[in-house]
């Protein structure tokens, strides 16, 4: 439309300041309303995770009907993956935050999908595949660390688990055309035909439940919007397996901390994201000098208050560093005020940041020693 900044988001590529509303309404997607919200707050029976009570996740296919099949006893299965290219840095952690948390409310089983091949076939930087390997158990490490059951998580670590996917993976390549996926992302001539079959492994673990147990079984991803389109196409499938269709719960991108885009693995702007692997100094430098809303001096702050909707100091109190959502309001309150000077708000953003890295190194320590036995290595039976 005419007038409108253009944007771009594809599961390969994210560019432009997104209009979250006009991209929500391009896929087609429904709105996390209040009302979806007070049912997940009654039916999980506690507080919602910030994300969620933020608007962080505020985008859906299918979960209020998702959400009344578990109320009546028919219970689903979590789904999320990562894709290794490097450390994970803290936006990385919002979904599986969020899929923790179900599982702690509701008991329900968690599948992971460690997509080593997809990384290495879609890496513009020539990541070797040593380095996807690598960086795929250091990735799943820091995920279990987050607090998972072992008894109820499942990791697919692809090239690992490939003798498991498979027999499940040629039924679901066999329904999905070439038109489809070049439809879909925008493949060219020149597209390695690793990508082409890679739609076919992601599926696997959305219908893996409902494959190994001969019923079908409800499916919930949580995961980034710009991961819908891959989802589309599990979805349009399912039907035709007699699988139920995975329900999905989009987050918005977090912010990168120098104000430009979102934060990302790759590239060169290794200051535009805060990674689990971060020394304290390298923390504490990407906060000191990260983009905020703030004015040009300290007086017409205080007069004119910031804008805190454009700071990427902001952005990370909202995701997960307000521990409550009266102490976000107070922050949000505070910033538009100018009330709580730029200064200040990053020095009371690093003490909780600082906490939540070295709880995070003791959990990761722990999580080391039984993240093999979550991959999945055979096929539910013989076939």
């Amino acid at each position: 439309m005419p007038g409108k900044e253009e944007f771009v988001v594809t599961p390969y590529e994210v560019k432009g300041r997104i209009d979250y509303e006009r991209l929500r309404e391009q896929f087609g997607t429904q709105p996390v309303t209040p009302e979806l919200l007070a049912k997940l707050h009654h039916i999980a029976g506690g507080e919602l995770p910030p994300a969620l009570a933020r608007g962080i996740y505020y985008s859906h296919r299918d979960l209020p009907a998702l959400l009344d099949g578990f109320a009546h006893g028919n219970p689903f299965f979590l789904y999320s993956g990562r894709g290794p290219s490097g450390p994970l840095h803290t936006s990385h952690l919002l979904q599986f935050q969020l899929c923790q948390w179900f599982q702690k409310r509701l008991g329900v089983p968690m599948y992971i999908q460690i997509t080593d091949d997809e990384k290495f076939w879609s890496s513009k930087t020539g990541i070797a595949r040593e380095e996807t390997v690598h960086w795929g158990l250091e990735n799943l490490t820091d995920i279990l660390a987050l607090g998972f059951d072992p008894k109820r998580t499942h990791t697919f670590f692809d090239s690992r688990s490939i003798a498991a996917m498979y027999p499940l993976a040629v039924r679901i390549a066999r329904k999905v055309p070439y038109s489809t996926v070049k439809a879909v992302f925008g493949f060219t001539p020149s597209t390695n035909i690793g990508l082409v079959f890679y739609t076919a492994l992601q599926t696997v673990p959305a219908f893996w439940p409902s494959w190994a147990e001969g019923r079908p079984v409800p499916c919930l991803i949580p995961c980034g919007i710009d991961q819908d389109p891959h989802f589309r196409i599990t979805r349009d499938m399912a039907e035709s397996f007699g699988y139920p269709k995975p329900a999905l719960l989009h987050s918005q991108m977090v912010p990168g901390l120098l104000g430009e885009s979102v934060m990302s693995t790759t590239g060169d702007r290794a200051d535009n994201a805060l990674f689990l692997d971060d020394p304290p100094e390298a923390v504490e430098r990407k906060v000191r000098n990260a983009f905020t809303g703030g004015r040009a001096t300290v007086e017409e702050q205080r007069r004119l208050g910031a804008t805190p909707e454009i700071c990427s100091v902001w952005a990370l109190w909202r995701t997960q560093f307000a521990e409550s959502d009266a102490k976000f309001a107070e922050v949000t309150a505070g910033c538009r005020s100018g009330t709580l000077l730029c200064g200040e708000c990053k020095s009371q953003l690093l003490e909780r940041v600082g906490k939540f890295y070295a709880a995070h190194r003791v959990a990761r320590a722990k999580a080391k020693e039984w993240a093999e036995s979550t991959i999945v290595t055979r096929a539910p039976r013989d076939l």
